[in-house]
């Protein structure tokens, strides 16, 4: 989407009726924002929604009318939220979606008494018709475990079968928070696959949590929220990974705007600049725009490479409490086709610099995609997102063919990347104007990185120390660290931990350098390798 529309877009808002105002508040943009290119934002990926059967003979504001009713799933008598699709090897596509009698007195607000139900559809935009009931419950998500049972979480539980035709079976997920506070709740979780088949979950606020296989129990490896630093009043957080590395959107309900996070591990967070997504995201090919109020429960359907290909939402026509009855107003799931990206490579095998002389990264063909023929070379940009998001970078100097891959050179000034670079991008245009984008490999970098974490110190009154459990949740070895703790502040003592092995735990004694142990303070740990900071726990009384 160019800045034009995002422009109008947000005019638009603007103009919004004083009865739809109820659940908004402007939120200011950065003054940088304004100079984001094409591609810097995530919302630039949105699609038009394919065409379909476009009618206004139906429920909603004129804002929604016409639209494509056979996008998603929608039905008169039925209020849809929530859910996301998943693809059997029939190529056919099943959505997990939640839904309530329109005709409920309570209208939206008999979302607590929703229905979780399969729907099944030819195509990935739909149309979806319900094949069968699975249960009660809200807001799922579905995702296949390594021996290829299917789970669908909903809140405060979820179900479990076989295969997606069932029989489901109910159950709950059990939590350890580790000593440490659960953020905000556990409910509106999101789940991503890691490379090992156990799963990394965020709950609505924020927290990391990590599990052997999805079923066995999550534990909390973060102490605060990964969000943004910013004034928001956030959920609907949507977590997953690619071939390269993880990403999250999360919204802020109130101020209407999503944002849009990168990481290496799930742990440790970058925030790219600009909407992830806001109202006005779906459009049809001839510029019309389905207004919808609200965008609310994201999800994605990735490809075999782990990009996303279309992203789900639920949609209402207005204001949650305007909606009652047996009147006009009402919500379903949409589907938004996406630009999945290119896959990139970075082929130099040391650390980029700042003098570093050249770049060369290789842009790898697709079906459908010609690198050699298609890319408009001057309009590409390489390096970090700080820079590339606004039109800066390196710049294409040398270009050789490699099979049906092509080679790109570039000069390596004004990068931008840093030691804690992980995926550099890369922005620009096909030769008739189509946005390309992506993110590159460093084969320098470790993408299954160790991963330590401890459990609060555990006091021994009687014995001046405290016991110290230490376990990697990563996906390789951790290397020979030191680990010091420091006791309301002050430098207590250090303890060397040997390598462990994903999931393996060690059990550190301390005994004070000076002073006393107590139980009643706060508590900081503090992983280092080569006497650099690699992790720090928080532990306060308060937690």
């Amino acid at each position: 989407m160019n800045t034009h529309k995002l422009h109008l877009l947000l005019a638009a808002a603007c103009l919004a009726p004083l009865s739809l105002t109820a659940q908004i508040t402007e939120r200011e943009r950065p003054a940088e924002w304004r100079h984001l290119i094409t591609g810097g934002r995530y919302m630039d990926r949105f699609e038009a929604m394919p065409e379909g059967t476009l009618s206004a003979d139906t429920w909603g504001a004129d804002s929604v009318r016409p639209r494509y009713i056979d996008n998603g799933i929608e039905h008169p008598d039925i209020s849809f939220w929530g859910g996301n699709i998943i693809q059997t090897p029939d190529r056919k596509y099943h959505l997990f979606v939640c839904g309530w009698p329109e005709s409920a007195p309570k209208g939206h607000m008999e979302w607590p008494n929703s229905t979780v139900y399969h729907a099944t559809g030819d195509r990935l935009h739909g149309p979806f018709a319900i094949q069968d009931t699975i249960g009660k419950g809200h807001n799922p998500e579905a995702f296949i475990l390594n021996d290829g049972r299917v789970v669908v979480y909903v809140i405060d539980g979820y179900y479990i079968a076989d295969n997606v035709n069932g029989p489901w079976q109910y159950g709950k997920f059990k939590f350890d928070p580790r000593d440490r506070k659960i953020i905000e709740g556990l409910s509106n979780l999101s789940f991503a696959k890691r490379q090992d088949g156990s799963y990394l979950m965020v709950c609505r606020g924020g927290g990391i949590w990590i599990s052997k296989d999805g079923i066995a129990p999550y534990e909390q490896i973060t102490d605060k929220r990964v969000y943004p630093p910013v004034k928001g009043e956030f959920e609907d957080p949507v977590i997953w990974r690619d071939s390269l590395q993880y990403h999250l959107i999360v919204n802020d309900w109130l101020g209407r705007i999503a944002f849009y996070q990168r990481s290496k591990d799930g742990i440790h967070w970058v925030t790219e600049q600009g909407e992830a997504y806001m109202p006005g995201i779906s459009f049809h090919r001839d510029g019309h725009v389905e207004h919808w109020f609200k965008y609310e429960r994201p999800k994605v359907f990735q490809d075999k490479q782990g990009r996303v290909e279309q992203m789900n939402f639920a949609v209402i026509d207005t204001v949650k409490w305007d909606d009652h009855g047996s009147d006009n107003h009402s919500s379903k799931n949409i589907c938004i086709p996406m630009n999945k990206g290119m896959l990139l490579s970075v082929l130099n095998r040391t650390p980029i610099t700042a003098s570093t002389p050249a770049i060369q990264v290789k842009v790898l063909a697709e079906e459908g995609f010609d690198p050699l023929q298609e890319i408009d070379l001057g309009s590409l940009r390489f390096g970090s997102y700080n820079e590339v998001n606004f039109g800066r970078g390196c710049k294409v100097v040398k270009t050789e063919a490699s099979g049906k891959d092509l080679i790109l050179t570039f000069d390596g000034k004004g990068s931008g990347i840093t030691p804690d670079e992980f995926a550099p991008k890369m922005i620009g245009k096909d030769k008739n104007g189509k946005l390309l984008f992506g993110y590159a490999n460093l084969p320098y970098v470790d993408y299954k990185p160790a991963l330590l974490s401890c459990r609060r110190p555990v006091y021994r009154e009687g014995r001046n120390e405290v016991e110290l459990e230490v376990q990697n949740f990563g996906l390789s070895a951790s290397g020979e660290m030191t680990v010091e703790i420091k006791q309301a502040g002050a430098g207590m003592g250090s303890h060397t931990v040997k390598p462990l092995q994903p999931y393996e735990k060690a059990s550190l004694t301390f005994t004070p350098k000076k002073g006393k142990w107590t139980d009643k303070a706060d508590y900081q740990v503090v992983f280092l390798r080569d006497g650099q900071i690699v992790e720090t726990n928080n532990f306060n009384i308060s937690k």
